[in-house]
């Protein structure tokens, strides 16, 4: 359990998820004390959006479980059904995500749509592109000036791409990721399609807000993505990115606080690490510092006069990383393989690891917004 928390866990406020006996938890973590919410906050969404920083008052009539050091959570692969485990901290919130957002990842997917989901053609689109593309893009502010000249001139060149349109003009790209209360956490298996020749992990950093758009904490993410399926067509979007265990987060939400704050979130580091049962190794890393839309920028574009999430709402703030390194043949990259260990990693938010199936091999989802709310009725936890 130790090796998923942040190096630091001991003066963070950690707010998660576990299955104990007859449902889910809300737990909160606090120098290492871990607290079950349940009965002061039925769900995360509800801690959430009476969160004021008030430690005190929700771990005051809370029951305490012990330290976070004696916390037995095993992983699904263990096949334990009598274990504990950690599930993803969200709930009840809206899973939205940001799309191109880093320069190397527009670049991607212009070469995705080019190579229109053929990995073997990828490799020459990219050696095309990137110099081209790449050395202008990274520094363009999105929406400026200089970002419409730029655009002016791609059109001409031929270069012009929806995917370019999102990473330098005014409008981010913004998505649903997932539906309510489909997120992998800690420990679970992370599904690809099985009809999919082309995909591979995003490691990102998830802001996670109130109902009324307070950026309350982050955690940290696998935006699982199929790249043939959104090469063919962006209509695929859908399909390449909302399917059977294809978002994890997790392993906790770290509150703001003193200690961690929204400025963490803009300087961090996110790495990931591979491992295939066949040997295959692959490592990366994020540089947050890379960002070509700030956080801030990003919640505002979700939530506003436009769109409402009254349960509040956890968004994927993007990735650079796409790998390219060749998995088997020569020029097709990298694409899963069942059995992968996956491992996305930042110092101040833990280690989020998940095993690759396929969504059809996948534990199925079958705990929904109905199955929720009469468990939690069952167990005496709602409250008007």
């Amino acid at each position: 359990m130790l090796n998923c928390l942040p190096q630091d866990y001991k003066d963070a406020i950690l707010l998660g998820r576990i299955w104990q006996g007859k449902g889910p938890s809300p737990i909160l973590v606090v120098k290492g004390v871990v607290y079950d919410l349940s009965h002061e906050a039925a769900t995360t969404s509800q801690f959430l959006n009476c969160w004021n920083g008030d430690l005190d008052r929700f771990t005051r009539s809370v029951t305490r479980m012990g330290d976070i050091e004696q916390l037995s959570l095993v992983p699904a692969w263990e096949n334990d059904e009598r274990a504990m485990r950690l599930l993803s901290p969200i709930d009840l919130q809206v899973v939205k995500a940001s799309g191109v957002t880093f320069a190397v990842s527009a670049i991607e997917r212009v070469i995705e749509e080019r190579a229109m989901g053929d990995s073997s053609a990828a490799a020459d689109i990219r050696a095309k592109l990137a110099e081209r593309v790449g050395a202008d893009i990274r520094s363009v502010v999105p929406g400026s000036e200089e970002s419409r000249s730029l655009k002016a001139a791609l059109i001409e060149d031929g270069l012009w791409s929806q995917y370019l349109e999102v990473a330098i003009g005014p409008d981010a790209e913004v998505f649903t990721k997932a539906p309510i209360l489909s997120t992998m956490g800690w420990g679970d298996y992370i599904g690809v399609r099985g009809d999919s020749e082309w995909n591979n992990p995003e490691p990102e950093i998830v802001l996670v807000c109130d109902g009324v758009g307070r950026a309350l904490g982050a955690s940290l993410g696998n935006d699982v993505n199929l790249r043939d399926f959104e090469g063919r067509s962006a209509l695929l979007l859908g399909k390449a990115k909302d399917n059977t265990a294809s978002a994890s987060i997790g392993p906790f939400i770290r509150l703001f606080d003193d200690s961690y704050t929204l400025d963490d979130v803009r300087s961090a580091s996110v790495s990931l690490e591979i491992e295939g049962a066949d040997g295959f190794r692959l490592e990366g890393a994020c540089p947050m510092s890379e960002i070509s839309r700030d956080p801030a920028t990003l919640v505002s574009q979700t939530i506003g006069k436009n769109h409402q999430y009254p349960d509040g709402f956890a968004l994927y703030l993007g990735t650079m990383f796409a790998p390219t390194d060749d998995r088997d043949e020569a020029g097709r990259g990298f694409t899963h393989k069942v059995g992968d260990r996956v491992r996305i990693a930042s110092e101040k938010l833990g280690v989020l690891e998940n095993e690759v199936t396929t969504c059809d091999l996948a534990p199925r989802w079958s705990f929904g917004v109905m199955n929720l709310m009469r468990n939690l009725a069952d167990r005496g936890l709602l409250t008007a």
